[in-house]
C-alpha cells in the first residue's frame, strides 16, 4: 500500500472530523489578538498542554501551582513543551533523533536510560491498554512510523499526528514517560505539517477533557480494524477542536486585559 495514511483519511467519519477541526483552527487564526501576541498565546497554550499531559500520566496539579511543583513528571512535561519549538525542523528529517531528545527531557528523574529504546519486554501501562509489544516488534513499528513522518503522504496533518500519537502511546518504546512523548510528538506534527503552525491549540488539554474516551479510543485503535482506527482519528480531531477552544479562551482573556 503506497499511502496508508491516505486510506485512513477516508475511513468513515474521518474526512468530516478533519474538516471540522481544520475550520476550528482557521477561525482561531483569525482572532485579532494573534496579530501581535501569537507568541504569548502559544506560550500559555504550551503551559496548559504540559499540565494536561502530566495529568494524563497521573500527576494532576492546578495550573497556578505549576511553578512550584517539583514532581518529575510535571517537570518533564514542562521541559518537553519548552523545547518543541526548536525541534520542528529536525522532526521531518530525523524523527528518531527528536524522539530520543523528547524522552531525555520527559524522563529525567524517572529513569537513567534517557533517550534509549527499552530492552525489557514489559512497560508501564498507565492507560490500561494491556501489555506493550516486545522490543523487536516495537523497533519494527517505530521504523514504520519514521517512514510515515519522513514520507510524502498527501493525507491531512491531523491524520499523521493521530497515528504518530497512537503508535508511540501503544508501543511505549522507551518504557518511561512514553505518554508525554507521544502527546508532544502529536503536537509537533500538527505544527510542522501545517495544521497549527503557531502551536496555539492545546491538544493535550483536549485529550484530558475527553476523559475516558482517550484510553478507550486508543484501545479501539489497538483493535487494528478500520472502524477502530477511525474512532481514534475522530477522537484526535475532537481533541484539536477542544484545544482550539482553550486557545480562543486565552485570546479572549488577553483581549479583555
Amino acid at each position: 500500500m503506497s499511502d496508508p495514511l491516505a486510506v485512513i483519511a477516508e475511513l468513515p467519519g474521518v474526512p468530516e472530523a478533519v474538516t471540522d477541526a481544520r475550520k476550528a483552527v482557521d477561525r482561531l487564526y483569525g482572532h485579532r489578538v494573534l496579530r501581535r501576541k501569537s507568541p504569548e498565546v502559544s506560550a500559555r497554550s504550551a503551559l496548559r498542554g504540559a499540565r494536561a499531559s502530566a495529568a494524563l500520566d497521573g500527576v494532576d496539579v492546578p495550573l497556578e501551582a505549576i511553578p512550584e511543583v517539583t514532581d518529575p513528571v510535571v517537570q518533564g512535561a514542562l521541559r518537553v513543551s519548552a523545547e518543541l519549538g526548536r525541534l520542528g525542523p529536525t522532526w521531518r528529517a530525523a524523527p528518531r533523533q527528536v524522539l530520543a531528545r523528547l524522552h531525555t527531557l520527559a524522563a529525567a528523574g524517572l529513569t537513567e536510560h534517557l533517550g534509549r529504546p527499552r530492552g525489557a519486554a514489559e512497560a508501564p501501562d498507565l492507560l490500561g491498554l494491556g501489555a506493550a509489544p516486545g522490543p523487536e516488534e516495537t523497533v519494527a513499528r517505530v521504523d514504520g512510523l519514521v517512514e510515515l513522518v519522513t514520507g510524502t503522504s498527501k493525507a491531512p496533518a491531523l491524520v499523521l499526528a493521530a497515528i504518530v500519537h497512537a503508535e508511540l502511546a501503544v508501543l511505549r518504546p522507551f518504557g518511561s514517560a512514553d505518554g508525554v512523548v507521544a502527546r508532544a510528538a502529536e503536537r509537533l506534527t500538527l505544527v510542522e505539517f501545517g495544521l497549527d503552525p503557531k502551536s496555539l491549540a492545546a491538544v493535550e488539554l483536549g485529550h484530558l477533557e475527553l476523559g475516558a474516551a482517550y484510553p478507550e479510543s486508543l484501545k479501539a485503535y489497538l483493535s487494528g480494524t478500520p472502524d477502530g482506527v477511525a474512532v481514534w482519528v475522530r477522537h484526535c480531531a475532537s481533541a484539536v477542536t477542544l484545544g482550539v477552544r482553550e486557545a480562543t479562551a486565552i485570546c479572549e482573556a488577553m483581549q479583555r486585559g
